[in-house]
């Protein structure tokens, strides 16, 4: 059974633990905005994996001598190229779709009035040359 990352199931010592920070620490990002920990009822902190996995980042960046005002700016527009890669596949997947359906489907008038299917971008053929493959088929 998979554990979902985004669940709120660490109190703030043992996430504190899990990140390799003291607690005040956390208290501190999450005053900052770093990160936001979900509350359980009495307004006690959780955190979810998905937080820790933040608060590893943050200390990594913040040991590289990038502020928190740096690394706050860096983690939002993270989040921000995440939600736009997930629009830009939603996008590309809903093109497909549309494409696909499109292509399947297209229809015209034959020249002797009847209904045939082509290729998107194709014609009927004029009409010797299609009594010339009819011709050809009966031959």
């Amino acid at each position: 059974m998979a554990v979902d990352i985004n669940m709120p199931i660490y109190v703030i010592s043992v996430a504190a633990e899990l990140a390799d920070m003291h607690p005040q620490t956390l208290r501190q990002y999450d005053r900052l905005g770093l990160v936001k920990p979900s509350r359980a009822p009495g307004r006690a902190r959780r955190y979810s994996q998905r937080d820790v996995n933040v608060l590893r980042e943050v200390q990594r960046l913040s040991q590289e001598g990038v502020s928190l005002e740096g690394i706050k700016r860096i983690l939002e527009l993270e989040n921000q190229v995440a939600a736009l890669q997930y629009r830009v596949q939603e996008l590309t997947d809903e093109l497909a779709q549309r494409r696909s359906s499109e292509t399947s489907r297209v229809f015209a008038a034959g020249l002797a009035g009847d209904v045939v299917t082509l290729a998107r971008g194709q014609r009927p053929r004029p009409r010797s040359q299609a009594l010339m493959v009819w011709r050809g088929a009966s031959q």
